[in-house]
């Protein structure tokens, strides 16, 4: 760049000599600590004499683009600011942490502000969370009308099924009997038991072997308003079917079937789903159900003892144990036993001497296990045909058994069709286990024993 040197006045022949001036060199600015320890260094080498200190204000230019002038190689030098982007941090990392965190609390406050200022209050409306809390599951199972265990509310529509199932030795291991809801025991003839097992929440597909009715068990299946699947029966029981209308389910080409590994009569075998299929048919809908009255399945816990000034007007109740039952209807090979398992809260069951199992379809056995026993002390003799006779409506003792402990009952059945009730000595129903409710008659407390 050229500069017109003394353009008035001066001598002509120096203007004909221009002067070039170079850029000045522009050296960083240093930050006042900098300076100011340099400033110490140079008193401490004495090249700075007595009492000429400079203070930050000496150091540093007035103004950000103040201009200084040398003389050396006639040039003009100018020191300009730096730009933004050559800013230079100069506190210490001490100072650049508290500075931050001054920061962060700031900016920290001002949104609380922020958020505090902006929500609505409930004054003049209601306030509604973003974020209501979740509500509680719903609960989706009610109780079985049969069983009392949880199940689908759509179970209950289910028809009750009644099937009879043999208990001869040639009929053993039966089928299907550990998943019935409620079994009832009974002589048929001769010694030999026999059962009615009830299905409404279980749905086995392998059960027998099935056998012929008579009229108790027909009386027993009509107060939980069963469907009764039998194979013949007696001619009084047959007779009875119709006169009681009970919901019939006979023997019935393609529900019933016979397997190929048992001698006739031990053979014949249903499912719970083609006895829905033949009572679909027949027109046996929702059944009209009064079960057994249940609680949820807690064992007994004994009461402390009793203190020396017990409260007023209060008798803790008390049960004694009983951890083994036996159950004598006729004889050795048909004689039950029931072992309470404290583990599972149930009685296995044994008859004969040997565990009592049950084997499917594809050869597992499993022992019965059942949550509540029950004893029922009725009337019993033998008719001419030399068929089992029990009574079965009216009323007697019952005994129960459940959670390791005994419980002295009544049972009691107005009519052929109403529901069997199990009451304590106040009248009330007793509240039984859910599970698995087994039943025998017998045909007098004598024939009943446990510990």
């Amino acid at each position: 760049m050229l500069m017109i040197d003394n353009f008035l006045g001066a001598d002509p022949l120096r203007r004909q000599t221009p002067k070039l001036v170079e850029p000045v060199k522009q050296e960083p600015l240093r930050s006042i600590h900098e300076l100011v320890a340099e400033q110490e260094a140079t008193e401490t080498a004495g090249d700075q004499s007595p009492g000429a200190v400079q203070t930050p204000t000496d150091i540093l230019p007035e103004t950000p683009n103040e201009v200084e002038s040398s003389s050396v190689n006639n040039t003009s030098q100018v020191k300009r600011a730096p730009g933004f982007f050559a800013f230079r941090w100069t506190l210490s990392k001490r100072w650049t942490i508290v500075l931050g965190l001054v920061v962060a609390l700031l900016i920290g406050g001002g949104l609380t502000a922020a958020y505090t200022l902006t929500r609505p209050t409930v004054k003049g409306g209601v306030y509604t969370s973003k974020n209501p809390p979740k509500p509680a599951p719903k609960i989706t199972t009610v109780a079985s009308s049969l069983s009392g265990l949880q199940v689908d509310p759509s179970v209950n529509e289910r028809p009750v099924l009644g099937v009879m199932i043999e208990n001869s030795p040639d009929a053993r291991p039966q089928s299907g009997l550990d998943q019935a809801g409620v079994v009832f025991e009974a002589i048929a003839e001769g010694g030999i038991t026999r059962f009615l097992a009830l299905y409404q929440d279980t749905q086995p597909d392998y059960i027998g072997p099935v056998r012929s009715a008579r009229p108790y068990y027909v009386q027993w299946c009509m107060s939980f308003d069963c469907a009764y699947a039998h194979a013949g029966g007696s001619p009084e029981a047959l007779q009875n079917i119709g006169a009681w209308g009970t919901k019939d389910l006979p023997d019935t080409r393609g529900i019933f079937w016979r397997i190929s590994n048992r001698y006739a009569p031990h053979n014949l075998y249903t499912s719970s789903s083609k006895l829905t299929e033949l009572a679909a048919t027949k027109g046996y809908g929702k059944p009209t159900l009064t079960g057994f009255t249940r609680k949820k399945d807690k064992p007994y816990v004994a009461p402390p003892a009793a203190t020396a000034t017990p409260k007023k007007n209060t008798t803790p109740e008390t049960r004694p144990p009983a951890n083994v039952v036996n159950l004598n209807t006729s004889s050795g090979s048909y004689n039950a036993q029931f072992n309470y398992d404290p583990a599972t809260n149930s009685y296995a069951r044994a008859q004969g001497g040997a565990a009592h199992t049950t084997i499917d379809a594809a050869g597992t056995q499993t022992q019965i296990k059942s949550k509540v026993v029950v004893a029922l002390i009725t009337n019993y003799g033998v008719a001419a045909d030399k068929h089992s006779q029990y009574g079965v409506t009216g009323s007697g003792q019952a005994v129960v058994f459940q959670d390791g402990t005994v419980i002295q009952a009544s049972w009691s059945k107005t009519e052929t069709a109403s529901p069997l009730r199990l009451t304590d000595a106040a009248g009330a129903d007793i509240a039984l286990n859910a599970g698995q409710t087994w039943l025998t008659a017998l045909s007098g407390a004598d024939r009943l024993s446990y510990q």
